[in-house]
């Protein structure tokens, strides 16, 4: 049954109401606007029959206390009034109530209006419910639309729109590439449920080093931003930087991924770098390229790179205070890895020392096979094997990836038999570290020889 609750000061009134709706309705009744306040404040009606001519507190300042309660908004309330005045109903459909019933009222008129008003009051609630669960459904699509399903932090557009947005307001901050090395090899060997494990740890340790305002975003794969909105030293943003590959490539291992899976990071300031999201974006990513290139599990700054340019072109050097700056990025042992580009030039210039000296240098190439069905597990493939170049060969030595599915090598002062060796120590080391799909690996070695 529906309750509801008569407020009359009238003891004649509450009767002739109670005798007229109690066979259909649960009825409370009480005499003044206090009580009826009180008892609203432990239960809640399905409508109110209100009197408005009452001692002490009349019914519109009960009836504005109604509204004030949150929980009551929404419960239809009737006046009961003898004034049938024009100026008076308007003012009770002004306070809210939904009808009027003018005293003495009729018991038939009085049930016909309850009825309707609670049937309308029935639709309005279903009404209400369906708005309801669509706004949460449309708030669940945008939420989704606009964040990356797997790990929950932002997607690609949604990350260009908050940090655009900040920059709008000239604050300055710092963007950091962030991805991962070797997380392939987390696909290929404990599968990809393991993967986006991984991928949902990256993105807790992310948060778990971020402030309140940082935007972070995945924008696909193992690739990742964290735009830090506060305008910290670089020693904080390198502070950042070491704890978020440590504690990464930390949880990684504990988690049983035994894959040298770390963390490689570029880091491009605004407004120095960039001006906008894509451009600092491109700067850090030429900052993270850096890192790959140069053994990865690091950090690296953008302007870093612009600082050594410009200060070798502003200063007027001579030439012993030149070797030593240049001989101290060579501080690494094992072998260069060169772009193609690069190495074409590297490897015109040992040309020339042999057609002057004749000293035996041995190319090598490596070809492989895969069997594999995804472009990225190549990647993997030939990162790591170049790692294992860089591990067994000499400083003097240098490589370079002749394509996608070839490595070439250039060994200084070495002949076909020591070459051979190599090759295989090459190859071991490769194995060593390999645990996914099989690959097939071929070599060829030749002498580079004298122009005739």
């Amino acid at each position: 049954m529906k309750h509801l609750l008569i407020v009359d000061d009238d003891k004649t009134n509450l009767t002739m109401a109670r005798n007229a709706l109690s066979d259909v309705y649960k009825i409370t009744a009480v005499l003044s606007g206090e009580q009826a306040l009180r008892f609203l404040n432990a239960n809640i009606p399905d409508l109110i029959l209100l009197d408005i001519n009452m001692p002490e507190m009349d019914g519109f300042e009960v009836m504005n206390a109604i509204r004030q309660d949150d929980r009551l908004q929404y419960v239809p309330v009737i006046f009961l009034t003898a004034d049938t005045e024009p100026e008076t109903e308007c003012l009770c459909l002004e306070k809210g109530a939904v009808d009027f019933i003018t005293k003495p009222f009729t018991p038939p008129v009085m049930l016909s209006r309850i009825s309707r008003i609670l049937e309308l009051e029935e639709l309005r609630s279903s009404l209400r419910r369906k708005l309801d669960q669509k706004i949460q459904e449309v708030s669940v699509m945008k939420e989704r639309s606009s964040h990356d399903g797997l790990t929950g932090l932002l997607n690609r557009n949604s990350a260009t729109e908050a940090v655009n947005s900040v920059l709008d307001s000239d604050e300055k901050g710092a963007m950091f590439m962030i991805d991962m090395d070797n997380f392939k090899l987390i696909n290929d060997v404990y599968g990809h449920a393991a993967g986006d494990n991984v991928l949902k740890m990256f993105a807790r340790t992310l948060e778990d080093h971020s402030s309140a305002g940082d935007i972070l975003c995945r924008l696909g794969g193992d690739e990742f931003v964290m735009f830090i909105k506060e305008n910290k030293t670089a020693g904080e943003l390198s502070d950042i930087a070491g704890a978020i590959i440590e504690d990464l490539t930390a949880r990684v291992l504990n988690a049983g991924y035994n894959t040298g899976t770390t963390v490689s990071i570029g880091i491009s300031l605004y407004p120095t770098d960039g001006d906008d999201f894509a451009s600092l974006c491109h700067s850090a990513d030429k900052a993270l390229y850096f890192v790959k290139q140069n053994g990865k599990g690091s950090y690296h700054f953008y302007r870093d790179e612009k600082a050594v340019e410009n200060k070798r072109a502003e200063n007027v050097v001579d030439i012993n205070y030149l070797k030593a700056y240049l001989s101290r990025s060579d501080a690494n042992n094992g072998s260069y890895i060169l772009n193609l580009e690069s190495f074409s030039h590297v490897y015109n210039f040992i040309r020339r020392i042999v057609e002057r000296n004749d000293n035996e240098v041995q190319t090598l190439l490596f070809t492989f096979s895969f069997t594999m069905d995804d472009d990225s597990d190549f990647e993997t493939v030939l990162e790591l094997f170049e790692k294992a170049i860089f591990k067994s060969l000499r400083r003097v030595d240098v490589s370079t990836r002749y394509s996608g599915r070839q490595i070439l090598v250039v060994l200084m002062n070495t002949d076909q038999t020591n070459c051979v060796h190599i090759a295989e120590r090459i190859l071991d080391a490769f194995h060593s570290m390999y645990t996914g799909p099989e690959v097939d690996i071929r070599y060829e070695t030749e002498r580079l020889e004298r122009k005739k």
